[in-house]
């Protein structure tokens, strides 16, 4: 019999007879090669910010929730007013009619700005991901709640816009674009609207998406962003632009069709493409049981992520990528729409699980080269996805998804270089359950990062650590800031789902 074969023959032994699986897990040790650098880090730790009541002013949640985003310090932060709140997500409600229009900024503006400055002097990407329900043909007009904090997921409706040339769509876009660059714009009636805002978006995705909004083919989808593109365009010519944004993406044919140029019209830039992924456990499973499933499921994800990274480089190498919306996405989430639906309390090792997923997600994206991996999202909460929210809806207190990524953020970077580490063996000292990393800084530190995908302690070693420290988010830490301690020995303890940044001496 091979190896491999024995190993497992022996390992399944074990198992039936102890009837205790950490009794038998066995330490991990982490053979770093320091001289072999596998390739330099391209990668961004980033996040989304959506909009939803919680973030508007004078809420329990605004002032620390906009704090932690300011000292998060990002690059690539996503903005996207989103569906269910009409009202906080599109500037112009009602059709033009008899030489008047809806353009409303007031309740918009706040929310936006508020976020521009706690971004300021880092990149973000802005997605007003809501085409104005008026603009598709609807067999009588959609109705949204007058109150802007009320929730509803009946808004969108339609799959065919009522202007086939699409300019009615590019023209809102390109006036939501002058709105915050070029201090204003002039409507469907030719009235000027002056906004005094004169910022810089040096990105601006097409859409949210689009495979599930409205149900957009690739063709469809292609010819809208090539429409708005070109009319944003003239109004800032060096905004970058973000395509796809697709829910799923597990038909390559989106991907064969936008990323082939030939298909879009002269001057159309392909600056970056976006997809997301959610790992959703089905309803039946325990805490404990989802520890699994979500790290199967990323491992499907990586799969379809090296598959559409062979259809990029084929088709458009130059052409960037941003998974923007990486997280889980609770199995009672997914009811939150129906009636009655009472939204269940959330162990707090659950945010300890989904950061450990993320941060092992973008250490694999780092290794493929993926430019920009996006954590979902800054505040969910019960009728908005509470699960992946990164900080408590209640009061904007960051929790440990967050601090996830400060960590990462802080440590790790584009320019890094990655090194080698002995792959996993079962007759090594390497683990199955224990992920780890290891990179040079740009200057000249020696760092490991490690994750636990498992809620269960395992010692872990790495030769040269000791005299060293160690910075951890786990379930000590819950919603605190990430803790650091002194390393007097090569091994230290990594708790169940842990997440840590071992820098050596």
């Amino acid at each position: 019999m091979k190896r491999t074969s024995l190993w497992l023959v022996w390992f399944a032994f074990a198992c039936a007879a102890s009837g205790n699986v950490q009794s038998q897990d066995p330490p991990a040790k982490v053979v770093v090669h320091w001289d072999k650098v596998v390739r330099v880090s391209e990668t961004t730790p980033t996040l989304q910010v959506v909009v939803n009541p919680p973030l508007r002013r004078g809420t329990p949640v605004h002032d620390e929730a906009h704090r932690a985003l300011h000292d998060l310090g990002a690059d690539y932060v996503r903005y996207v007013p989103w569906l269910p709140y009409p009202k906080l997500g599109v500037a112009e409600l009602e059709p033009p009619k008899d030489g008047t229009t809806s353009w409303d900024f007031s309740v918009i503006d706040p929310m936006t700005i508020d976020f521009l400055q706690a971004t300021k002097g880092h990149s973000v990407i802005l997605n007003f991901s809501t085409i104005p329900q008026w603009m598709y043909k609807t067999d009588k007009p959609v109705p949204y709640p007058r109150d802007p904090d009320q929730v509803t997921w009946e808004y969108e409706k339609g799959t065919e816009l009522r202007d086939p040339s699409m300019q009615e769509v590019a023209g809102y876009y390109a006036r939501l674009l002058a709105w915050y660059t070029q201090g204003g714009f002039t409507d469907e009636f030719g009235k000027r609207h002056q906004s005094g805002y004169h910022y810089s978006i040096p990105y601006w995705e097409v859409l949210n998406e689009v495979d599930f909004e409205h149900h957009i083919d690739a063709e469809t989808y292609t010819r809208l962003y090539d429409e708005v593109v070109l009319a944003m365009k003239k109004v800032q010519p060096d905004t970058k632009f973000v395509g796809l944004a697709l829910a799923l993406p597990v038909d390559p044919h989106y991907f064969e069709y936008f990323l082939d140029h030939k298909n879009h019209k002269p001057g159309v830039p392909l600056d970056f493409i976006s997809y997301h992924f959610y790992a959703v456990p089905t309803a039946d499973q325990t805490p404990e049981v989802e520890q699994f499933t979500y790290f199967d499921q990323a491992d499907g994800f990586l799969k379809t992520v090296r598959y559409v990274e062979a259809i990029r480089n084929r088709l458009s190498p130059q052409t960037k990528t941003t998974i923007d919306e990486l997280g889980v996405i609770s199995a009672d989430d997914i009811a939150q729409g129906m009636p009655g639906h009472v939204a269940q309390p959330i162990p707090d090792s659950y945010w300890n699980l989904a950061g450990s997923l993320y941060a092992y997600l973008f250490g694999e994206l780092t290794k493929m080269g993926i430019d920009v991996a996006g954590e979902s999202q800054l505040v969910g909460f019960p009728t908005q996805f509470p699960s992946v929210s990164m900080v408590d809806w209640n009061n904007g207190k960051p929790n440990a998804r967050f601090w996830v990524l400060k960590l990462l953020h802080d440590n790790i970077g584009p320019g890094d270089k990655l090194v080698e580490i002995e792959p996993f063996s079962p007759f090594a000292a390497t683990h199955p359950y224990v992920y780890s990393l290891a990179f040079e800084t740009h200057d000249g530190k020696k760092r490991v990062l490690l994750v636990n995908k498992r809620d269960r302690l395992f010692d872990v070693t790495i030769p040269g650590a000791s005299g060293g420290q160690i910075e951890y988010v786990d379930q000590t830490t819950g919603f605190q800031p990430p803790a650091t301690r002194k390393l007097a020995a090569d091994v230290t303890e990594l708790k169940g789902y842990s997440v840590a940044v071992v820098t050596l001496p």
